[in-house]
C-alpha cells in the first residue's frame, strides 16, 4: 500500500459534476524523499521510509544528520515508513510526489492526531446528559457523572468506568475518504470530508 506524508492545510468547499457543493479538506502531500530502503534479507521486510518537510540542522540529532546525508537531502521533520509496493524501484535520495501514486476519484485513508482537548470532564468527553433539573437541591450537578457503582462490594470503582480525563491528542484513522483533486504543480490534494487534527499538523497518506 503505498503512501505519502503531508500536512493539513485547511478546508475548503468544491462544486462536484451535479453542481453540489462539497466540503474538502486541502492537503499539502509531499513531495516526500526517499531516506532509506529496508529489504527482507537485511530488515526482515520490505518497506520504504519516506521523509517530509525541511528541518534546521541545530534542531536535529547527530544520527539523523548522518541518515539524512547518507540519502544526499536536508533534515527533515517526519519520518514514516510504507510498504515497498510503489509499483517501481526506489531508491536513496528519490523524491516521490503526489502525482506519482494517486488519481482523482480514487479513495485514501488520512491518520492525523486529533486536536487536544486537555482535561475534561464526562459531558464534553463522553456525551453524559448530567443530572437533569434543578429541583430538590440538585443546583450544582448538572454536569457531574452521578453515582460511581456499588458500596461495600468491590469498594472501589472498576477499571474502564467512563470519568474525566485527558481528550483528543490521540491518533486517528479516517477510512475511505474521496480524493475529489490533485494538483501536481503546488503537491496540494483536495479530499472530501473532514480529517482529524489543526492546520499545519502532519498527516499520513494512504492509497
Amino acid at each position: 500500500m503505498p503512501g505519502l506524508i503531508g500536512k493539513k492545510i485547511g478546508m475548503t468547499s468544491v462544486f462536484d459534476a451535479d453542481g453540489k457543493n462539497v466540503p474538502c479538506t486541502v492537503i499539502e502531500a509531499g513531495p516526500c524523499v526517499v531516506t532509506q530502503v529496508l529489504t527482507e534479507e537485511t530488515n526482515g521486510y520490505a518497506a520504504v521510509q519516506l521523509a517530509y518537510d525541511d528541518k534546521k540542522e541545530k534542531h536535529t540529532s547527530a544520527g539523523l544528520i548522518g541518515h539524512f546525508k547518507r540519502a544526499n537531502t536536508t533534515p527533515k521533520a517526519k519520518l514514516a515508513e510504507f510498504p515497498n509496493d510503489f509499483g517501481k524501484e526506489l531508491n536513496l535520495g528519490d523524491v516521490v510526489t503526489v502525482a506519482d501514486i494517486l488519481l482523482e476519484n480514487t479513495w485514501v485513508d488520512v491518520t492525523g492526531v486529533s486536536k487536544g482537548k486537555g482535561f475534561q470532564g464526562v459531558i464534553k468527553r463522553h456525551g453524559f446528559s448530567g443530572v437533569g433539573g434543578q429541583t430538590h437541591g440538585q443546583h450544582n450537578r448538572l454536569r457531574a457523572p452521578g453515582s460511581m457503582g456499588a458500596s461495600s462490594w468491590p469498594s472501589r470503582v472498576l477499571p474502564g468506568k467512563r470519568l474525566p480525563g485527558r481528550m483528543g491528542g490521540e491518533n486517528v484513522k479516517i477510512l475511505n475518504l474521496k480524493v475529489l483533486k490533485v494538483i501536481p504543480e503546488s503537491n496540494l490534494l483536495l479530499v472530501k470530508g473532514s480529517i482529524p487534527g489543526a492546520k499545519g499538523s502532519y498527516l499520513i497518506i494512504e492509497e
